[in-house]
């Protein structure tokens, strides 16, 4: 199964934050371990370094983003993308974009906290511990 993680769940990782980091965590050593396939949208990665710059300085944040590009596939984000992202008519353009880059990567699920933002999908969503438990059944 292809999953497209939303970029909360993989800040929930790098910053470590309770209680949402260890399901998030547990899904990375599957990516890591190939038992799942998984995928960045473009957008996440920058902001992702955004974040991680301000926070731990521009080392740490290249170093982090290197970590993503070693286990994640990028799923693009470009005209197309953008462009079908708009007529999903959600909320959250970010999360139309992020929803438009996993189905024109072949993804069939997108992992998120924010179900709500997700709510007109296309694709499966699913919360950390919902795709954790689906994949360990």
């Amino acid at each position: 199964m292809k999953v497209l993680f939303d970029t909360n769940v993989v800040l929930d990782v790098l910053l470590n934050r309770s209680p949402h980091a260890e399901p998030a965590a547990q899904l990375f050593v599957l990516a890591e371990q190939k038992k799942l396939e998984v995928a960045l949208g473009a957008t996440t990665l920058t902001t992702i370094y955004y974040l991680m710059h301000k926070a731990l300085g521009a080392r740490a944040a290249r170093k982090h983003v290197g970590t993503l590009l070693s286990i994640f596939e990028v799923a693009r984000v470009d005209w197309d993308v953008l462009s079908d992202a708009l007529t999903l008519n959600v909320p959250d353009f970010e999360d139309g974009v992020l929803h438009e880059a996993a189905r024109h990567a072949n993804a069939e699920a997108i992992v998120t906290r924010d179900p709500k933002g997700f709510s007109k999908a296309r694709l499966r969503v699913y919360s950390p511990l919902e795709l954790l438990r689906t994949l360990t059944m």
